[in-house]
């Protein structure tokens, strides 16, 4: 059996805060090997990245989600008790709750729904002298997700629900004040869908068959009996935050069309190319970092073993950019994408691995590249802006991150 490196040092949480999306990539590099075994919060814990690691990790009978995400993920981005901690029958089952939002027809509805708001926020902009696009792209994107998922929010709501999804998103990787906000905005955040999920048990208010809201409140678990209303609450927020969470893709994307202006006719002349520049934006930016899961029982890999019970974390962003499996790894370069193949999957993982029903592989990818699409689209054909001076370094000791001033822009019109 090989003797697996292990990261200098009793425990490598500092380490972590101190290198953030690169923690595990740099030391694969310092070791020559694409997994080593740490400390993290004095937890042993095995760390790996590639296509190789990606396609074991998402190997069920090898791997499980119970108990692995940290509790502060939990009580920020995922809620307790959510899909994301769940495995076998019960996993599969609640699966499909998400998984029937997701046909062609409601997903070209939200993509409808996201293109109007941005109509809508456009004609507004031109009154504007500066616009901060993440903060302008949450805000459509909370207004649309909402509509669709049949969610009330009154115009006033509109600001602090917003707010609140992006303090739950920016709280969870993160220490200190900004974490305890997201902690505060999710107890906020799951009372109000709480309160809709019973109005809708209650039959004081009607919402679409088809919508979110309507089928969790009325999904029952395997034993037959309906969800507990919170649990229904935290699942239906994850419908909601994750396409809020969008709004970095976005920005990115507005960063991407800045820095490589030579796209802009490519994407006008080919909706094949606008597909591959939206999958370069979300393999090439950092969105999320890691993925977390346990050894479900002993087996051993390449090699090397991996006893029951320990954490182990997939490098996704490392994945997503590493030199074995990518030319022009650290280059943004579209083209890539053309004749990209399904049976590459295992290499792009910026929203997990493996099959959308059975695996823990996000369903809202297929909302995340259409919605990304309607909005490139937006800032290509139907508005003119200028981008003005500003800081666009991306942190990646800030998880998750964006481009530092959020993507100024201004003198905008609408074409």
């Amino acid at each position: 059996m090989k003797k697996m490196p292990q990261d200098k040092g009793f425990d490598s949480s500092i380490g972590l805060l101190f290198d953030g999306y690169d923690f595990i990539s740099k030391r694969c590099k310092r070791y020559q090997s694409n997994i080593f075994q740490t400390r993290l919060m004095l937890e042993k814990t095995i760390c790996f990245k590639g296509e190789a690691a990606a396609k074991v990790f998402y190997d069920k009978t090898k791997f499980t989600r119970e108990n692995a995400a940290p509790d502060r993920v939990k009580k920020t981005l995922f809620g307790e008790k959510s899909i994301q901690g769940m495995d076998g029958d019960a996993h599969l089952y609640r699966k499909q709750m998400f998984m029937s939002l997701m046909s062609e027809e409601r997903i070209q509805e939200l993509a409808t729904l996201t293109q109007q708001q941005w109509h809508n926020y456009g004609k507004k902009w031109e009154n504007m002298d500066k616009i901060v696009l993440f903060d302008e792209a949450r805000e459509v994107l909370c207004r649309a997700a909402c509509i669709w998922a049949g969610v009330p929010l009154e115009e006033s709501e509109v600001k602090l629900r917003s707010q609140q999804f992006e303090a739950m998103i920016a709280g969870s990787g993160v220490v200190g004040p900004k974490h305890w906000q997201g902690r505060k905005a999710r107890q906020e955040n799951e009372k109000w869908i709480e309160t809709i999920i019973e109005k809708v048990r209650n039959h004081q208010l009607n919402v679409p068959e088809t919508s979110a809201t309507y089928i969790f409140a009325n999904h029952c678990d395997l034993s037959g009996e309906l969800l507990d209303r919170r649990v229904a609450a935290v699942e239906l927020i994850n419908v909601l935050r994750p396409i809020v969470a969008i709004d970095r893709y976005i920005t990115f994307g507005a960063l991407a069309l800045h820095d490589h202006p030579e796209c802009r006719p490519k994407l006008l002349e080919s909706e094949d190319y606008l597909q591959a520049f939206v999958e370069e934006i979300r393999r090439f930016y950092p969105f999320f970092p890691f993925a977390a899961a346990r050894v479900r029982q002993d087996f051993d890999w390449q090699g090397y073993h991996f006893p029951e019970g320990t954490r182990v974390l997939l490098d996704l962003y490392g994945t997503n950019r590493d030199p074995q499996s990518w030319d022009k790894h650290d280059v943004f370069y579209p083209e890539r994408f053309l004749n990209f193949s399904e049976l590459d999957s295992f290499k792009f993982i910026p929203q997990g691995g493996g099959d959308y029903h059975t695996n823990h592989r996000c369903p809202g990818e297929w909302i995340t590249i259409e919605l990304l699409k309607v909005t490139m689209r937006f800032l290509i054909e139907s508005i003119n802006y200028n981008v003005p001076e500003q800081d666009l370094r991306i942190n990646h000791l800030r998880m998750p991150t964006i481009p530092a001033s959020g993507f100024v822009i201004n003198n905008v019109n609408l074409c």
